[in-house]
């Protein structure tokens, strides 16, 4: 049932809320009313601001008892050629760190009234990653800071959003790259926050170093080679203060294993997923001065990635198959299992459960997400439809 933007505005302490994120009292009321910012009704109701206004992230999620804003994670540029990018981005500084930027997904946690709570990157309490949040976490680290958020990446194979298998993680695992002040979104500095975090036995994405930032180039392209064959996915390069936005940087592998995952649902995310990824390629081929051989290497890992997945999935459709994603969950709770299902449906994903395992003290629940726009493209291309 839709809400009345007076209902809404009544929910709100607009005014306080306007102080917290430093926008006009309009500029909120407006959101309201073009649905940017949107009531999310579940076991904590919230606000979420789906897309940016003003100075406010997309993603911030605004808790009403109390009045508490989680700041939407900023978007991080991405660099395509590491010199010259660098260098003009961090200018008036003369190091920077390098951290790992894991294959995972971005989640914030924090405590909202009494209750640890998992929040992704669109503002949304996910009840899956907060169980997981509350097992990784311990509580102490929030009773002593309660106004802290943790920004980090849930890693492993029983990830509902991206399964992993690589980091010898048995089920799923979060590792901090950043620590921020609730309301503000202020940043802490990376010594500062490594040391926090090392203090409550909390993990840290894989610190690289630090590097002159007329020289950190090459450092990252050592990095990013010495990767080999595995997955991982890049670097994410910072000032060591926070007061510069952080930048960007994946390997070829991943970029790859991107556009393999999107063209298997090619009408679901290909198109989206393909014009930036391709650049990204041209781009590092030239900066690692590639001769002629690598370069057609490339070319032909890129031509793979996206054709062998797009003909997995014709064949499939075409022998009469679901075209889903197959992932997996794992509980102690089963209650969990109940809200995940329709946290799903709020966000519009078509999914099937399966029975759960039971496996020791948990229960392993396999799931198909369902893509229903490759399967009915594919099924009427079939069929003899014309493409438009």
């Amino acid at each position: 049932m839709r809400r009345d933007v007076s209902e809404l505005e009544n929910k709100l302490e607009i005014a306080k809320l306007s102080g917290l994120l430093g926008i006009p009292e309009h500029s909120i009321s407006g959101a309201l009313k073009r649905k940017t910012l949107q009531f999310v009704h579940g076991k904590r109701e919230l606000f979420r601001f789906d897309k940016p206004v003003s100075s406010v992230e997309g993603g911030t999620s605004v808790f009403l008892e109390p009045l508490e804003v989680v700041r939407g994670f900023p978007k991080i540029s991405r660099t395509l050629m590491l010199y010259p990018a660098l260098i003009k981005h961090f200018s008036s500084i003369k190091k920077v760190v390098v951290e790992e930027k894991m294959n995972g997904y971005n989640v914030r946690v924090a405590l909202i009234k009494d209750e640890i709570v998992a929040i992704t990157r669109g503002g949304f309490i996910c009840p899956y990653t907060t169980e997981k949040a509350n097992d990784l976490i311990k509580r102490d680290f929030f009773r002593d800071h309660p106004d802290l958020v943790l920004c980090g990446e849930m890693v492993g194979p029983d990830s509902p959003y991206v399964p992993k298998t690589f980091y010898n993680i048995e089920s799923l695992d979060f590792f901090v790259f950043d620590v921020r002040e609730k309301n503000t979104g202020n940043p802490m500095p990376v010594n500062e926050r490594r040391k926090l975090m090392d203090e409550y036995g909390i993990k840290s994405v894989h610190l690289f170093g630090e590097f002159d930032v007329g020289e950190v180039h090459t450092a990252i392209t050592g990095i990013i080679k010495s990767f080999g064959n595995t997955l991982r996915e890049g670097v994410v390069i910072k000032d060591p203060e926070m007061n510069i936005p952080a930048v960007k940087y994946t390997s070829s592998l991943s970029n790859c294993q991107d556009l393999r995952y999107a063209f298997e649902f090619y009408n679901d995310f290909g198109r989206d997923f393909f014009f930036g990824r391709v650049c990204r390629e041209a781009f590092q081929s030239v900066e690692w001065d590639e001769d002629e051989e690598s370069a057609r290497k490339r070319c032909r890992k890129l031509g793979e990635s996206i054709i062998l997945p797009m003909i997995s999935t014709i064949r499939k459709k075409k022998a009469g198959e679901l075209i889903a994603e197959n992932v997996q969950i794992r509980v102690k709770n089963l209650t969990t299992v109940s809200e995940f299902e329709e946290y799903l449906r709020l966000l519009g994903i078509d999914a099937v459960f399966e029975t759960p395992e039971k496996i020791g003290d948990e229960y392993l629940i396999r799931i198909k997400k369902i893509h229903q726009s490759t399967n009915d493209k594919t099924q009427t291309i079939l069929g003899g439809q014309m493409w438009s």
